[in-house]
């Protein structure tokens, strides 16, 4: 964001932080506990009455900060369904705790509370694999990070410097989505803020993520004519055939690894007896900078001007990449290196990996607030049914999030 300060950070020393960052030990079983009841509610996206669930929990967990709580809605979800008719559904309500946004600098806080493991699926509760991990779904992405996020900013207030730093915490049900519904608000409080940070599991082995790739959705919806396979097979225009070769000139693009084109899910047809008239392709792309993301948009477009010429067929696409490439600009650097020094301080060693992957620090970046977005728990295998926790994590990287927060406000107060 244009205007917004650049400043050197420094870290406090570590004797005068200790009492408070030491406290965190003590909580490590609660910890643990509230992971594993936030785990057993299922908060699949679209489950709205498990969602509401979670968020009462995590309302009163909260409570302990002290900040000013607002439960707010958020945009509902557009998108077509499997015949090519717009739908529009409504998704659950994000909650916002503020305190002290008078301050500077103001940090913003963030994680989801969604998973992508719906009421129906498996996956549904917790259990141990050995004394180091927890199996459950949400342990790492994101319920882990909800309780260490909660943690660090108890450290916070509780110490002295506490009144040097005004943050928001922001708490979203669709980010597995891609935060079609939050990604307005997060925004708008973005280009209020000074520093993000987000708490998406690290890596298994403990590294976090410095850049990100960007990722769009799109849905091509393809038409054609109906008529009866047997009888009238020549007047008939085969949405389906048409899609395919549709589908096949993207897939055909995945030359380069920066850019890659996921062709996700195909829907169409009926009866076999019947030339199908409509089809729908929905396809993800990931693209590791800006101009790659312009390209792919007008590729599209093309392809489609070009499809719509043919007799018979007409072609519709709809979708955006949601959230832009999240680079390293020299703040975001500023940011990264102190949370090397705090780990340093911790006996932490961190190291940065990039990530194909998006998360809402993209949309951060996209408004230019410098953000980093795995300080959340170690754990591995997320998205899937070996999802994992290493639950002696929770206690480090809480340790870690306080630090940084506190230097953070250090800084502020010497700006």
């Amino acid at each position: 964001v244009a205007g917004r300060q650049v400043r050197k950070l420094r870290t406090i020393a570590m004797d005068q932080l200790l009492p408070w960052i030491q406290t965190i030990d003590d909580r490590r079983d609660n910890m643990v506990q509230l992971v594993q009841r936030l785990c057993n509610v299922n908060s699949g996206t679209m489950n709205l009455d498990g969602i509401r669930q979670v968020s009462e929990l995590l309302q009163a967990e909260y409570r302990v900060l002290g900040g000013e709580t607002q439960i707010r809605d958020i945009d509902p979800l557009e998108s077509v369904d499997d015949k090519g008719k717009p739908v529009i559904q409504q998704l659950a309500p994000l909650i916002h705790i503020t305190k002290r946004t008078e301050c500077r600098p103001r940090i913003i806080l963030c994680i989801h509370m969604d998973t992508v493991y719906a009421p129906d699926h498996p996956f549904q509760t917790c259990r141990w694999l050995d004394e180091r991990r927890l199996n459950g779904p949400g342990v790492a992405d994101a319920k882990g990070g909800l309780v260490v996020m909660l943690n660090a900013l108890r450290v916070v207030e509780e110490c002295p410097w506490a009144d040097k730093l005004g943050w928001e915490v922001i708490i979203n049900p669709d980010e597995e989505l891609g935060s079609p519904g939050s990604t307005r608000f997060l925004q708008e409080r973005a280009r209020e803020a000074d520093w993000g940070l987000l708490f998406e599991p690290a890596y298994a082995d403990g590294s976090l993520v410095s850049w990100r790739k960007g990722a769009g959705n799109f849905d091509f919806v393809v038409r054609g004519r109906s008529a009866h396979a047997g009888r009238d097979f020549g007047s008939g225009r085969n949405a389906i055939a048409a899609l395919a070769r549709l589908l096949v000139e993207i897939d055909e693009w995945n030359t380069d690894p920066a850019v890659t084109f996921n062709i996700g899910r195909i829907s169409g047809g009926g009866p076999l007896n019947v030339v199908p008239d409509v089809a729908v392709g929905r396809v993800n792309v990931r693209v590791t900078t800006t101009e790659q993301r312009d390209r792919v948009e007008k590729q599209f477009a093309d392809l489609v001007a070009k499809f719509n010429q043919r007799d018979g067929i007409s072609v519709e696409f709809s979708g955006t990449f949601r959230s832009a490439p999240k680079l390293i600009d020299e703040q975001t650097a500023q940011l990264q290196r102190l949370i090397e020094r705090c780990g340093q301080l911790l006996g932490i060693d961190i190291q940065w990996r990039g990530t194909g992957g998006a998360s809402d620090g993209n949309k951060f970046a996209a408004v230019g607030l410098p953000n980093i977005d795995t300080l959340g728990p170690v754990g591995g295998n997320i998205h899937s049914e070996q999802e994992f926790l290493l639950v002696d994590s929770l206690v480090p990287r809480a340790k870690l999030a306080a630090l940084v927060m506190l230097n953070l406000a250090a800084a502020g107060s010497q700006s």
